[in-house]
């Protein structure tokens, strides 16, 4: 293989790998979309006699210690899962975009003020930030959603005032405030508008976080109630019976971790195609 070779090669690997995780998220959301279609019993519907049967002709993916279905499960847990990481990742992003847009654009004492804030918050752990959230709010999907969110908003503040604290550095924001823009207008018109592909790629990697994040909380028996079809409250479900049943286990945590993994390459993607790569 020539010199000349490998970089078309290795494009064309990656397209493939983008396309790949773009089909894996699409069957994601078209399973939670379409569950009531492809599992009409519902993830609830329990029959101890053939609990812990392995994936077969008896059910595609095998039952769980109730004799439910792990497959019907899996789908529904699919949109519950996905609902709690669309509501954490707005929340992140409707905190952060305006608090971190706010200091790079205005910088000065605003910049500092915002950001020993968004500094405080980050001294803690995220996942010990959301537990703290939960004890006020208490379990639910969505207590779930505004912890992981309340979490995961300072990391994108910070991205929001980085990226914005470059784009003001160009020259066409000094020719903005020549002709007299006002403040909101440059932070609006100029420097969101021209920073908005590398936030978005930021959001996209923040997708996978976040999901991680409500699967581990609902996994710790701090987020969805008991029973509630979910990846993370399926992992902790079935543990327990890791040696007699794992499928009970490794099909929760395949789909999550697929996800997670897909969500990431396709941020890098179009990380890459903003920058030109």
């Amino acid at each position: 293989m020539t010199a000349q070779q490998r970089p078309a090669r290795r494009s064309t690997l990656l397209q493939s790998v983008v396309l790949v995780s773009l089909g894996w998220l699409g069957l994601v959301v078209l399973g939670a979309a379409v569950a009531p279609l492809l599992a009409p019993s519902g993830p609830l519907i329990t029959d101890p006699p053939r609990a812990l049967l392995p994936p077969g002709p008896g059910g595609i993916l095998g039952t769980d210690f109730l004799g439910r279905s792990v497959g019907a499960r899996l789908v529904w847990g699919g949109r519950v899962t996905l609902t709690m990481g669309t509501l954490a990742l707005s929340l992140a992003v409707g905190l952060g975009l305006p608090i971190g847009l706010a200091a790079g654009s205005l910088a000065g004492w605003a910049d500092g003020v915002l950001m020993r804030f968004v500094d405080a918050l980050l001294a803690f752990p995220s996942l010990l930030l959301a537990m703290a959230v939960l004890a006020v709010l208490g379990t639910g999907v969505e207590a779930v959603a505004i912890a992981v969110g309340l979490a995961a908003a300072p990391a994108y503040a910070r991205v929001v005032r980085s990226v914005s604290l470059e784009v003001r550095a160009q020259p066409y924001i000094e020719a903005a405030r020549a002709v007299g823009c006002s403040h909101l207008r440059i932070a609006v018109r100029h420097i969101l508008a021209n920073a908005a592909p590398s936030l978005i790629a930021f959001a996209c990697a923040q997708l996978g976080w976040v999901l991680i994040m409500a699967a581990a909380l609902n996994f710790l028996g701090l987020g969805a109630p008991p029973g509630t079809p979910e990846w993370g409250m399926m992992l902790a479900e079935g543990r327990g019976y890791l040696r007699y049943a794992p499928w009970a286990s490794v099909f929760p945590g395949l789909a999550l971790t697929l996800t997670v993994l897909a969500a990431n390459l396709a941020a890098n993607a179009w990380q890459d195609a903003v920058e030109g790569v």
